[in-house]
């Protein structure tokens, strides 16, 4: 099976590559414009020269069975719309775009070329949230805050707390009749951010805050008198009565921990399988979160 990946940054690196690297049957096939990057990372895949690639045309040459895009967000239309329709089964990065028409042309593209489109919503797959999804939750919280990183609206929007409109999205066990967002712009950064969504018989907030002083994601879900806690993806603490803490076990590699593992797995799977996976409901995240955009800049202006 032959399995692309354009872009090496960080997260390509320290998630990725490290599960495609390991998996028997794959044929690992790298991209990026970027020579010293791609011999460094190539070489420590042990990668031969004709599975590294400093264009998209190359890679493309290579009759690919999927492909990951790790790229800048800025670049990800033109370089999805490209492996769709070629015929390429595409997993990207969360968002599939900044600009809502992108997101929504992309996934019209591969609604018509009939080629599987997923986009990474790791979240959806990590095991602390999984088990979030069995307890009762009447009330959802969650938090992802971080240390002196106030944004610009739409990129902190769409590139970080996307994350949290798409744990909300999963986690929510009904459908959504109202949707509020509270925010601070201070001289055209976003400093916080607050989402809140109701239906019948339940809230779920989520919260980021760029200026907490701390770097930290925090998940809770109640119910029926009980509560389950999710501490940076890692530490499960149940309330009922006397906590009780599940920590993540010293093994556990990250990917694992975070999802990421599952998530690529999944969809290779599907692939191997002919499985067509559909972007709407990842799309219907990113309309959300275009809501979020267009609410925080009616305050800021």
């Amino acid at each position: 099976m032959k399995v692309g990946c354009i872009g090496l940054g960080d997260i390509a690196q320290k998630a990725y590559l490290p599960v495609l690297g390991s998996r028997p049957g794959i044929e690992l096939h790298v991209q990026t414009r970027t020579p010293a990057t791609l011999i460094r990372v190539a070489d420590g895949l042990h990668l031969p020269e004709g599975q590294r690639h400093r264009d998209l045309d190359s890679l493309l040459a290579q009759d690919l069975d999927a492909a990951f895009v790790h790229a800048p967000t800025a670049v990800h239309p033109e370089i999805v719309a490209r492996l769709l329709e070629a015929g390429v089964p595409t997993y990207v990065d969360k968002p599939l775009a900044y600009e809502l028409a992108d997101s929504e042309r992309l996934v019209a593209l591969a609604e018509q070329r009939d080629v599987s489109l997923a986009v990474g919503f790791n979240r959806r797959f990590a095991p602390g949230y999984t088990q979030c999804a069995e307890h009762p939750r009447e009330l959802i919280l969650m938090q992802k805050n971080r240390i002196g990183l106030p944004e610009e609206p739409r990129a902190m929007i769409l590139d970080d707390f996307i994350h949290v409109v798409d744990t909300l999205r999963f986690l929510v066990p009904g459908p959504v009749d109202d949707v509020t967002v509270r925010a601070r712009v201070a001289d055209g950064l976003l400093h916080h951010v607050v989402l809140q969504l109701a239906g019948d018989g339940f809230t779920a907030l989520g919260v980021m805050n760029r200026l907490s002083g701390s770097a930290e994601e925090i998940l809770e879900v109640s119910g029926q008198d009980t509560k389950r806690q999710v501490l940076n993806l890692s530490d499960v603490i149940d309330h009922k009565g006397q906590p009780t803490v599940r920590r993540r076990g010293d093994w556990v590699p990250v990917a694992r921990q975070r999802g990421i593992e599952q998530a690529v797995l999944t969809f290779l799977d599907a692939v191997r399988a002919g499985k067509v996976l559909s972007a709407r409901d990842a799309l219907a995240t990113h309309e959300l979160c275009e809501r979020v955009v267009r609410a925080v800049q009616e305050r800021a202006a």
